[in-house]
């Protein structure tokens, strides 16, 4: 407990008060933002620390706009730490008070993470000229104070295309399309309305999110007619989907379909409503991790 007392009392302290402290921010000469991923799927925005690693804000494809913040260590804590998250004035633009942002805690072998509400603070303070920064005692060394800075420095430019590239995510993510069942008319390849705008979607994320490695296409029918004519016709139905997406760009190698028939229903087929409901094709998406 009184470690805890400790840290927060040093942690209080103006950055300059400490005197065994090690400081890690890019110079303003050699401070560097860029927008590394800019697509509708993901937006990232990165900044390099000179002799410690990166800070990463990520946005990405969802149904509501969200946003995180990674502090990219090269070197992983070695112990659970908690450090103070502040926003303090540039050392090229002093006179403005320090504002504390949150308290966080750094797990064994994993970087920091910021959660969204705070994430969007530091972003409004680096607008603001503002430098947040992260302080903690070392975890070899618990006399020893760490302060991590995020220079704003050359940020407004790139904040700028964060922003632009924010308001062009698509309205829902990989969540929202992993797993998505398409359902007919009734005979013959014809989608349902509601199951062509649903299918439009999976292809538009597809074409985007490079790291979905493997699309799964099963097709099934209802038990009207023979079942030898219902397999053809599942055949028939998981091709159609195929080739609908291998026309939209999805590589074909990326694709496996099966076609099961009338086996495997998920409702009865004794009333047209159920049937309607075994008339379908099964969407799955696997992603690299």
């Amino acid at each position: 407990m009184w470690q805890k007392i400790l840290l927060i009392t040093t942690l209080s302290l103006p950055f300059a008060a400490v005197a065994d402290m090690r400081q890690y921010v890019a110079a303003i000469d050699n401070s560097s933002w860029r927008l590394a991923e800019n697509t509708p799927v993901q937006c990232r925005l990165e900044h390099d620390i000179p002799s410690y690693g990166k800070a990463v804000f990520i946005s990405e494809a969802s149904k509501q706009l969200n946003l995180h913040f990674v502090l990219d260590m090269w070197l992983k804590p070695d112990a659970v730490t908690n450090a103070k998250l502040m926003s303090k004035s540039p050392d090229w633009r002093p006179g403005k008070a320090s504002t504390p942002i949150t308290y966080i805690e750094y797990k064994k072998h994993f970087n920091g993470e910021v959660a969204k509400k705070d994430a969007w603070f530091m972003l409004n303070e680096l607008e603001r000229g503002m430098q947040p920064t992260f302080y903690y005692s070392d975890w070899y060394n618990r006399n020893q104070q760490v302060a991590v800075g995020l220079s704003s420095a050359n940020f407004k430019r790139n904040y700028n295309a964060f922003k632009d590239c924010l308001s062009r995510l698509l309205p829902y993510g990989y969540e929202d399309i992993a797993f998505t069942v398409l359902n007919y008319e009734s005979g013959g390849n014809d989608l349902t309305q509601i199951s062509q705008r649903q299918l439009k979607r999976v292809q538009e994320y597809l074409a985007y999110d490079q790291d979905v490695d493997l699309v799964l296409v099963d097709a099934y029918t209802d038990s009207y007619g023979s079942r030898s004519v219902n397999q053809r016709v599942a055949q028939g139905r998981a091709h159609s989907v195929k080739d609908f997406m291998i026309a939209k760009g999805i590589p074909k190698e990326r694709i496996v379909t099966m076609a099961h028939g009338e086996k495997r229903p998920v409702a009865t087929n004794d009333e047209i409503d159920e049937r309607a409901k075994n008339r379908r094709v099964v969407i799955r998406i696997n992603k690299n991790s």
